[in-house]
């Protein structure tokens, strides 16, 4: 049988009853579209970032960035300053309000944003700084308010991979002035299908944001105040998350545990020229939303995996910059070379809590094999 990066059904072995039964009680309510479920898990998801936070549930992860772009007042000509090596959906929702990404590069021993290059970035257009908490770390986050406060900027926090992290004891999320999180079923918090949320302290970025994901209407059907989107949370997947929600930090534990497997039994793999496993920054609780190494001989060690079948990822193969999609935006090969570099050497090895012991060290073990044979 062959190992994947990720698999939810061992988790759904475990909590089929829970999860069938918030199916359940959702059909069973009368109400499919902005019910209880939806403001259950809203009034949650805010109370376990602490108090004063408000949270709006919106369909994806990708439309999470981008409304709360818009809800910060992002618009054509304006610019948001982030990073190439992220999932696709970062540029996309920058793109999708009409404004323009302006990429930084990010810094090899963590592979996140490089705060020392921010400032250079910023011209009179800047409007937004997005830092992306990657794989399950937060971004180092005190620079950037520094600079937000003395440019007159707005901070947004990619959240879709860190859900439980933490930076010198604040949750992920707390951080900016909003921040979007997504629940695609692969995340640390998962629904059964698509989902998102924007939380904020802030009413206005609050009001902004129910607006924007109905329609633009306020409270009366039919009255639209702005041009808004239909990017409502699905009831159904809400009530799974509420369910979900009292599990994550056992989610994060469990991944924590796996995570010290790897180190454990890869350790001495490491060095000069050799495996380059993860490392948490001083301050950060890292919940390994994936588990990323780094090999020059990257490709060579997937290819030889296939025949142990063990099928491996690469998140992300292809920076944003380098895609065709966004080549309108001028960047050349080699204008982020660190990005560039990761890009060639980094890959995923399977992460997630409910993980069998016994498939982990199959991986350990043909991992070691494979790397020891170069």
């Amino acid at each position: 049988m062959t190992t994947y990066v990720w698999d939810y059904l061992p988790e759904y072995e475990k909590e089929k009853d829970d999860i069938l039964d918030a199916v359940g009680k959702v059909f069973a309510s009368g109400r499919l579209v902005l019910g209880d479920s939806v403001k259950g898990f809203e009034e949650e998801f805010a109370a376990y970032h602490g108090t004063g936070r408000r949270c709006t549930g919106v369909d994806n992860g990708t439309n999470a960035l981008k409304l709360a772009l818009e809800a910060l007042g992002v618009g054509p000509g304006d610019e948001v300053v982030t990073v190439s090596n992220t999932a696709a959906p970062t540029v996309v929702a920058i793109v999708s309000t009409g404004a323009t990404p302006v990429f930084v590069d990010v810094r090899e021993e963590d592979f996140l944003i490089d705060t020392d290059q921010v400032e250079a970035a910023i011209t009179d257009r800047t409007k937004v700084l997005l830092p992306v908490h990657l794989y399950g770390q937060c971004a180092d986050m005190e620079p950037l308010r520094v600079l937000a406060e003395r440019h007159g900027l707005k901070l947004l926090e990619d959240c879709a991979q860190a859900h439980g992290a933490r930076h010198h004891g604040r949750p992920a999320g707390t951080m900016g002035d909003a921040a979007a999180f997504s629940f695609y079923p692969t995340k640390v918090l998962g629904a059964y299908g698509d989902g998102g949320a924007v939380l904020t302290a802030d009413e206005d970025t609050d009001r902004a944001m129910r607006q924007l994901r109905y329609y633009g209407m306020d409270q009366v059907y039919y009255v639209v105040r702005t041009p808004g989107h239909n990017s409502r949370l699905d009831e159904v997947q809400a009530e799974i998350l509420r369910r979900k929600l009292t599990r994550l930090d056992a989610y994060v534990a469990g991944r924590n545990a796996v995570a010290r497997r790897y180190e454990e039994g890869l350790a001495d793999l490491t060095g000069p020229g050799g495996l380059r496993l993860p490392t948490t920054n001083p301050g950060n609780t890292h919940v390994y939303y994936v588990y990323v190494v780094r090999h020059p001989e990257r490709d060579r060690i997937i290819e030889a995996l296939k025949a142990h079948d063990i099928a491996l990822n690469i998140s992300y193969p292809w920076p944003c910059h380098t895609m065709t999609g966004f080549a309108h935006l001028g960047y050349a090969a080699g204008s982020l070379p660190v990005t560039e570099k990761l890009a060639g050497e980094i890959f995923s090895l399977p992460m997630y809590p409910s993980l069998p012991e016994a498939v982990q060290d199959r991986v350990i073990t043909a991992l070691r094999e494979v790397v020891t044979a170069l």
